[in-house]
């Protein structure tokens, strides 16, 4: 099942801004200042007002909006049989270049002009636009054109610089010492109404949304964020930047009490490498990474939500070098556990590759540590995409017979020419599914038709009649489910599959 609700980047039109850093420059004194805001903070517990502490960080706060040109095709027929029938001039024979904006928050880090925004906000709003210009604006209306220093995709950050001197500028505090039910204001520009205050409490700490990757861990709030919030500072009661808003969980694209931030102690390292005009490495050890659940540590004899599976090791990465292989199990990293909360990509990311680090695993049951020196971290667009398999595009097909496995599947050996068809390498064995019971576990479980199985509870799998008897095996051993190793597109992952009774 589908779920309307949608993580969405807290933009306005196709934009949004946020980000973090310190940074010493020159003499003047930083708007939240520790002498400077005691004073004008609320007292601990349930405020009055937040209006002098907003009306001390609101100054350092901006508008971040850039102008984008597109191309339109104008052809009404375009992408379809009777393109080539709208002549030259009527209508759209030639496209047409157009501009677009875009538009989000930011915040300013030092005197001297220093700006932090989301990457999202300062980049193309759709495929094939390209960014002209970047203007940041201040609430006294003062407008700037910013020079992009640096960004970084996976983190969703990016440093602007503008020309000023003796600018209104915000420090960062410690996100580690958020707790859930803390006050927070966040100041943005949501819809592209400039300067505008919301306030509410930390709900979450370290959440994790499932979107993947090495950032997923953020700061969860009941501010209202929207779009056009995105990039935009969260302050705690002090006036310190402890989050930078960047996305919303919505069914509309709209407030509904639950938004995130990414948290200073993330971001900061971050943008002090973007200011110094360096890239971001991190590590990599080159695996397809699978969640353990509750079904999957069962078969794997693991205990629920401690590990992540390999699902796939790519040749020649730092993984394979130290000996790891596909159906370990990864239950520590560099003395550290793997949690929902503290994932293995988390965990690697933030390990400075060349590093020498000991990684706990399970194979076959059984605990071991192995050492790896890890890797660097490709750049996104040459990673491959998660496999996932409720993207079930065919269900089971009329006329198919259930195999003798019994798991409500029916299967057929793997064939060069069944391989091309279904995209998988020749060198490739298993068996390749031919239709599935809408109404077995293997259907719930998403497997369709075309999908490639290559192992049944471990071992390979080259017939129906090695599935079978496999299945067979389990069930006279008194197993309830068997774990098969599945292939769509090339990409892995093991499902467990109840066998009935």
């Amino acid at each position: 099942m589908r779920y309307a609700y949608a993580l969405t980047t807290a933009l306005a039109l196709s934009g949004a801004a946020a980000a973090m850093t310190l940074n010493h420059a020159g003499a003047q004194t930083a708007q939240n200042e520790p002498g400077a805001i005691q004073a004008a903070a609320p007292r601990a517990g349930a405020p009055m007002s937040f209006a002098d502490m907003v009306a001390k960080l609101q100054p350092a706060v901006v508008n971040i909006s850039t102008t984008q040109r597109v191309q339109v095709n104008t052809n009404p027929f375009a992408g379809t049989p009777f393109e080539g029938l709208v002549p030259q001039g009527q209508g759209g024979g030639q496209p047409v270049t157009r501009q677009a904006e875009s538009l989000g928050s930011g915040f300013v880090i030092s005197a001297d002009g220093y700006v932090v925004t989301n990457n999202h906000v300062i980049s193309a709003g759709q495929r094939g636009a390209v960014v002209e210009s970047i203007t940041v604006t201040f609430p006294d209306r003062r407008e700037f054109k910013a020079k992009l220093i640096g960004r970084d995709v996976q983190s969703d950050l990016a440093v602007l610089k503008i020309e000023g001197a003796n600018l209104p500028f915000v420090r960062f505090g410690d996100s580690r010492q958020a707790r859930v039910g803390d006050w927070v204001v966040a100041i943005g520009n949501p819809f592209g109404l400039g300067g505008s205050v919301t306030a509410g409490i930390i709900s979450a700490t370290h959440r994790v949304t499932g979107q993947g990757g090495a950032y997923d861990r953020f700061l969860q709030t009941d501010a209202s964020i929207n779009r056009g919030n995105s990039g935009g500072p969260m302050f705690d009661l002090q006036g310190n930047v402890i989050g930078i808003n960047s996305q919303i969980l919505s069914p509309t694209g709209g407030n509904v009490g639950i938004g995130f931030a990414i948290p200073a102690e993330q971001a900061k390292p971050i943008v002090d490498t973007l200011m110094k005009g360096s890239a971001i490495t991190r590590g990599y050890l080159g695996i397809q990474m699978q969640d353990l659940t509750a079904d999957l540590a069962e078969s794997f004899g693991v205990a629920k939500g401690n590990g992540t599976i390999v699902a796939r090791v790519e040749p020649g990465q730092a993984a394979e070098k130290a000996g790891i292989r596909q159906g370990d199990v990864i239950v520590r990293v560099n003395n550290q556990d793997v949690t929902p909360d503290q994932t293995l990509s988390y965990l690697v990311a933030n390990v400075t590759p060349g590093t020498r680090i000991p990684v706990e695993l399970v194979r076959d049951g059984k605990k071991q540590t192995v050492t790896v020196t890890v890797g660097t971290r490709p750049p996104e667009e040459q990673l491959a995409q998660q496999f996932d398999l409720e993207d079930n595009d065919s269900g089971p097909q009329d006329g198919e017979t259930m195999g003798a496995a019994s798991l409500g599947i029916a299967v057929t050996p793997l064939t060069p020419q069944i391989a091309r068809s279904i995209g998988v390498d020749a060198t490739a064995q298993g068996v390749v599914v031919l239709g599935v019971d809408a109404s077995s576990d293997a259907a719930g479980k998403g497997l369709t038709r075309g999908d490639l199985i290559t192992t049944a509870n471990r071992t390979p799998v080259r017939t129906a009649a090695d599935l079978a008897r496999i299945v067979g095996q389990a069930k006279s051993g008194g197993a309830k489910q068997v774990l098969l190793f599945v292939q769509r597109r090339g990409l892995g992952r093991y499902v467990s599959v109840q066998i009935p009774g």
